[in-house]
């Protein structure tokens, strides 16, 4: 039996995790944990997850297409590449292992904190972007791999993605969590499809939790473009360094 304290809690957590998706990553982390609690075996809170994923980066992309952010068509090679390997992914996900997957995920966290806070600085011509000849091909292999990871547990991709593309692309960051957001929402869309053929997915906690995550998703993607790079990049490397703690010691 579901209180109404419940949902409403599944609400305020998935605007919380909205957000946090939105500018930087990691919000699964807060999201999967209360979908737990509620019940739900971790495989089905998986799965049951992507649904506010999907729904949260309808609004984000809305969101940054209204402040006219956006990378197309680069981004969609990079959605289609992400959603081949989201297949492999997903079939991987079925029967999760999650102890083991949090150990390598603080650790992966860990290497991009220690990335973005010592990267040497950019020239403002090194800050030209990349989307032609070798990088175009770099990028779109990158995100097959990526692909793969967020269709097994999605949790923390989105740091994964900000690195690539700033890495590869030398996109700005919140040009990167405009791309983000878009490819998430592809390959999801993939992902979930092999969720319901195989029955995983709580439809109700998944539509309550997505009115969360919409919320925080359409207000972070707008505030982050008025806010720029610096503010992004801080919170960034704060979430980046929570969520690792919270994954190795908690």
């Amino acid at each position: 039996m579901e209180y109404p304290f419940d949902l409403i809690l599944l609400i305020f957590v998935g605007f919380i995790a909205g957000a946090i998706n939105v500018i930087a990553g990691g919000g699964s982390l807060l999201s999967l944990p209360i979908l737990i609690f509620l019940g739900l075996p971790s495989g089905i809170a998986n799965a049951t997850n992507r649904i506010a994923i999907i729904i949260q980066n309808i609004f984000a992309v809305s969101g940054f297409k209204s402040k006219g952010v956006s990378a197309f068509p680069y981004s969609i090679y990079l959605a289609l590449s992400a959603s081949v390997g989201a297949i492999i992914g997903a079939y991987m996900a079925i029967d999760i292992n999650g102890d083991v997957f949090n150990k390598i995920l603080a650790v992966i966290m860990v290497v991009i904190v220690i990335y973005m806070v010592f990267k040497p600085k950019i020239s403002l011509k090194q800050l030209i972007e990349r989307t032609t000849s070798k990088y175009f091909w770099l990028g779109v292999i990158a995100f097959f791999f990526v692909g793969i990871y967020g269709g097994f547990i999605q949790a923390g991709v989105g740091f994964i993605m900000l690195l690539t593309l700033s890495s590869i692309n030398r996109f700005s960051l919140v040009k990167s969590n405009a791309i983000k957001v878009f490819v998430a929402l592809v390959y999801s869309l993939v992902a979930v499809a092999i969720f319901i053929y195989n029955d995983m997915i709580n439809w109700k906690y998944g539509l309550i939790l997505s009115i969360g995550n919409a919320a925080g998703g359409w207000f972070m993607s707008r505030w982050s473009v008025k806010k720029g790079d610096g503010f992004v990049r801080l919170f960034l490397i704060i979430m980046v360094t929570v969520m690792a703690i919270k994954l190795w010691f908690f």
